[in-house]
């Protein structure tokens, strides 16, 4: 990995603001000195995501992702740290120092390329048997599933012949060795059968990354044998679990929505249809590297799958995969036909755009496919229904969003709307599912389980980078040492250190923590004031926080403090006396 110094990383993140790499890939408004969105990190309709040009950071209220700019480009772009770093610096026109690279990372870099290279070899064999004597079967398979000679020159299609050591006796024609064939996953070697391809006797799909490069392959058996598909076995290149089938192509489509597909097949015929936004997995059940990877193309996905029972399960297995990276997603319903291929081949482009305008919302997909499994005629079974329908519909944490949901399944399925709420509000209840974060006499919304001292500490590192004049009232009586939480008095030591250094930078101290760690830090500097208006109010709130803040850490001590500790005896002595002068203060905001 390569290292960079502190100095240059933090003129890297100050040479690109935070409102304006964000404001690429969020719709952001100002309101006040902040920007608001819609959080591009979970599914929302109310844009609780802010972004601060004076913190230099963001943060979402909804589901507390925060972070700084290099957080925001890792985790929305799926980049590490120093990939976060290398595009920022490109961005900003920051000139990164050459490293030298270890023995190690040279092999490795080394064999990437040799193994990119054998792969482009064996595609390209695979082409050429395919347009030859030897793949007449199979290029009449792919004209009776009639794919044009462009198409099928667009994907690469090929053949791998019948005979079982074909392409490794190509390959060492050309030159490979048997440890590059064999870590390539095209062919292996074991004492009975010797050397021998992974395909013979197959149509080949070339699978490529997004930047096009051959990495693996896919293929179909030409006839019964078993399995009927077969992908290359993870290698350096390849791992089925997040690379997405001709997302290469799909990326550069100008629809606003992906179609997520279950086989290569489906995803061509699309793509010769005109629908050059389809995908598919590969040859696995759909994972979040998938969907982590469209996230960062797409702000939709429809799926395709197919129509019958493995195909549901299928679609209400993504769902909510796609669901957890905020990805929102509808389902195509394909009947009377089995997937997108037969579809289009029976009732044309037209009906498929038509179905695609009629795409049903997934959250009611599962709810109808969930009806399946209760009796409603029954009343004892459609009170049932409605209770896990009721658990559903928890699932959504902003409010507004959940009572659009309920207007949804009340009008669907015909039961009274406030029934359902009162429903929907006693189950979370007595489950603790929808519990709401309460507000404090501070101000502070806090989580569930937070304590007082906490929530006061979190409120003092708000107010001291957004307020730094405070720093000359209350740094007499509060130092970094009265933060009773590890974390935030971590935090705290920077906020201080910042501020006698010539300014508190949130940004940067963010920096100086582990990448779990950063939401957490980047909470302690968004702690929201609500209900607070008047100048009284903000003075009462503030000394407050700083009163428990320091009763918090008073209490601390006094129970970690040995018997016969003389200097923590006098440090009680003096904290005694600065809870006396603060019951009394009155700070100047």
């Amino acid at each position: 990995m390569p290292f960079y110094s502190d100095e240059l990383i933090e003129e890297v993140r100050s040479r690109n603001d935070i409102v304006d790499v964000i404001g690429q890939s969020v719709q952001l408004k100002k309101k006040g000195s902040t920007y608001f969105g819609l959080c591009p990190f979970h599914n929302e309709k109310t844009g609780s995501f802010s972004v601060s040009p004076h913190k230099q950071m963001y943060y979402c209220f909804g589901c507390g992702a925060g972070g700084n700019v290099f957080t925001f480009v890792q985790n929305y772009e799926n980049m590490t740290f120093p990939e976060a770093v290398q595009y920022l610096a490109e961005r900003a026109g920051v000139q990164l120092p050459q490293r030298e690279e270890t023995p190690e990372e040279k092999m490795r870099a080394g064999k990437r390329e040799k193994l990119l290279e054998i792969n482009k070899e064996a595609a390209t064999y695979f082409y050429a048997l395919l347009r030859s004597e030897h793949g007449a079967q199979a290029l009449s398979y792919f004209k009776k599933r009639e794919l044009s000679d462009e198409t099928m020159r667009q994907f690469g299609l090929g053949y791998s012949d019948k005979y079982r050591d074909d392409l490794y006796r190509h390959l060492k024609k050309c030159g490979y060795e048997d440890v590059l064939i064999k870590e390539s996953g095209l062919a292996k070697y074991d004492e009975k059968n010797g050397w021998h391809d992974m395909f013979w006797n197959r149509v080949m799909f070339p699978i490529q990354d997004v930047r096009g490069k051959v990495i693996g392959f896919g293929g179909r058996v030409m006839g019964d044998g078993e399995p009927k598909y077969l992908n290359t076995q993870d290698t350096l290149l390849f791992d089925k679990g997040r690379n997405v089938y001709a997302l290469h192509k799909a990326r550069t489509t100008k629809r606003p929505y992906m179609l997520l597909c279950e086989g290569y097949m489906d995803v061509i015929a699309l793509h010769q249809a005109g629908f050059t936004n389809a995908v598919a997995a590969l040859g696995t059940a759909f994972t979040p590297g998938h969907a982590g990877l469209l996230k960062r193309y797409t702000k939709e996905v429809y799926l395709t799958f197919d129509s019958d029972g493995a195909g549901i399960k299928a679609a209400l297995r993504a769902i909510p995969i796609l669901r957890s990276v905020g990805l929102p997603c509808k389902v195509i319903h394909l009947d009377p036909h089995k997937d997108p291929d037969e579809f289009i081949k029976n009732l044309g482009v037209e009906a498929f755009e038509e179905r695609i305008a009629s795409a049903e919302n997934s959250f009611l997909f599962r709810v109808r496919i969930l009806q399946n499994d209760y009796d409603v005629t029954d009343p004892a079974g459609k009170t049932a229904f409605h209770q896990a329908v009721a658990k559903m519909l928890l699932e959504f944490t902003d409010e507004v969003e959940r009572e659009n949901y309920m207007e949804a399944v009340a009008e669907t399925y015909h039961v009274g709307f406030d029934n359902l709420r009162r429903l929907v509000q006693r189950l979370g209840t007595e489950e603790g599912l929808a519990a709401q974060r309460p507000v404090k006499k501070s101000g502070i919304k806090e989580k569930k389980k937070e304590d007082g001292g906490r929530t006061a500490e979190k409120l003092l590192l708000t107010w001291l980078i957004e307020e730094e004049s405070l720093f000359d009232q209350i740094g007499v009586y509060i130092t970094p040492s009265d933060f009773v939480d590890d974390l935030y008095r971590r935090a705290a030591e920077y906020v201080f250190a910042q501020h006698a250094e010539g300014g508190v930078q949130p940004a940067k101290i963010l920096l100086y923590f582990q990448e779990e760690e950063q939401n957490e830090v980047a909470s302690l500097f968004h702690a929201t004031l609500e209900h607070i208006e008047t100048p009284e109010e903000r003075e009462k709130a503030l000394r407050d926080a700083v009163l428990k803040v320091k009763q918090n850490a008073v209490a601390y001590r006094t129970k970690h403090t040995e018997p016969g500790d003389l200097e923590a005896i006098q440090q009680a002595i003096r904290d005694k006396q600065d809870l006396e002068k603060l019951g009394k203060i009155r700070f100047t905001i």
